[in-house]
């Protein structure tokens, strides 16, 4: 057989083992994800080092204003100055300015009663595993491989290591998805109380809209509102006066005309900021919010469950969100493993494995590549699995559960 034959034969054998991927078994899985999650122990001792250090972290912000609400008016959390003086106890020389609505400030108080280094651990491990035991419902049945490749998605691992808040919000988004066939009002008190996190939230009306779920709607806005009257009694009126003070910190770093925050993002106007500007960053990521929302909503008519329509949702709101980063994409393991879930059961269709797979690794290879890059390819991706959500409606069956 010569040359020719030999690298077109490996070609084809190639493109029918990425097709199927029918080696990736239960077994394959489990030992993969140990392997990167015994991985992810140096990586995030590393990030504990240089956030302990110099470098200093997000986290920054969040037990800044823990400490600030111990010895002084709740509103000092968005006095510039306050913060400083008030971070500068952390040992790291860093500041972070914090800029989330009153109602965080719910989370952030506890942080304050402990030491930083002790804080940014509870706060970063406590957090993957509230988010785990809520991303865990998404998987049910696929006994020990199920639970550690939800325990390794490599977003989960990028909210902890920037000690964030993806893993809260993730979890809100995942519990009051996969709580809407139960409870309406559950899943609708779930949603509300992303007031912390507003922008998480933009397509969760109209999706509720268009599924008729009145009543989730209804929870959603009492809790909301209940939220932000519990803060407003908390801390003050004084404190929602000057949380318009935090309005400059997002503008200023808004207007940067380069530099690495935009490729930070993970947004389709983020990536077209980088590559045309801001004007067709705008008309992009609209056209593009309005068409995956009207998709998201339209999809309800051809959902095979609740389920498969709060996939679509989320799926969605990667792409329709302009304000995303890497750490805020846990709630991809919704869309991510129901569709793992559909094809253990129903079958996978060509190349759904493979693809899945990619989009698996995708927030921490595209963040990593990023920066070196030039340009955050998350949104390529997020495109695909919102594409594979969509199309379930029809599946093209390829092997057996």
């Amino acid at each position: 057989m010569s040359e020719e034959q030999l690298a077109a034969d490996f070609g084809a054998r190639l493109k029918a083992n990425l097709r199927t991927l029918t080696w990736l078994d239960a077994g394959r899985v489990r030992v993969y994800a140990a392997m990167i999650l015994v991985a992810y122990i140096p990586m995030m001792l590393k990030v504990f080092r240089e956030a302990t250090g110099t470098v200093g972290s997000d986290f920054l912000a969040f037990w800044g204003s823990g400490r600030l609400l111990l010895t002084g008016p709740a509103a000092l959390v968005y006095d510039l100055a306050a913060e400083h003086a008030a971070q500068m106890a952390a040992g790291t020389g860093q500041m972070v300015a914090y800029v989330n609505p009153p109602p965080y400030l719910f989370l952030a108080a506890p942080l304050g009663l402990m030491p930083y280094a002790v804080a940014w651990v509870v706060w970063a491990l406590g957090g993957w595993a509230v988010w785990f035991l809520v991303a865990r419902r998404t998987l049910p049945d696929a006994g020990a491989a199920g639970a550690l490749a939800v325990l390794a998605f490599p977003a989960a691992y990028l909210a902890a290591s920037h000690a964030q808040n993806g893993f809260i919000t993730g979890a809100i988004l995942i519990a009051a998805v996969l709580s809407l066939r139960r409870s309406q009002v559950l899943s609708g008190a779930l949603f509300g109380l992303l007031v912390i996190k507003p922008h998480l939230a933009l397509l969760v009306p109209f999706w509720l809209a268009a599924g008729r779920k009145w009543t989730a709607i209804g929870a959603a806005a009492a809790s909301g509102a209940l939220v932000c009257l519990a803060s407003l009694l908390v801390f003050g009126i004084d404190t929602w006066r000057a949380y318009p003070q935090s309005f400059a910190v997002s503008q200023t770093l808004m207007s940067q005309t380069s530099g690495e925050f935009f490729l930070r993002m993970c947004t389709p106007y983020a990536a077209l900021r980088v590559l045309f500007g801001p004007t067709v960053a705008i008309a992009g990521q609209a056209a593009i919010t309005l068409v995956t929302g009207a998709l998201a909503c339209l999809y309800w008519r051809r959902a095979p469950s609740d389920e498969a329509a709060g996939a679509m949702l989320l799926a969605a709101t990667a792409l329709a969100s302009p304000y995303l980063f890497s750490y805020d994409l846990p709630f991809l393991a919704m869309p991510v493993f129901f569709l793992v879930g559909m094809g253990r059961r129903e079958g996978w269709r060509p190349w759904e494995k493979f693809l899945l797979v990619l989009i698996w690794l995708s927030p921490l290879a595209t963040r990593a590549a990023a920066l070196p890059v030039g340009l955050n390819f998350m949104p390529l991706p997020a495109a695909v699995l919102f594409w594979l959500v969509w199309s379930t409606w029809a599946p093209q069956k390829l092997q057996a559960a």
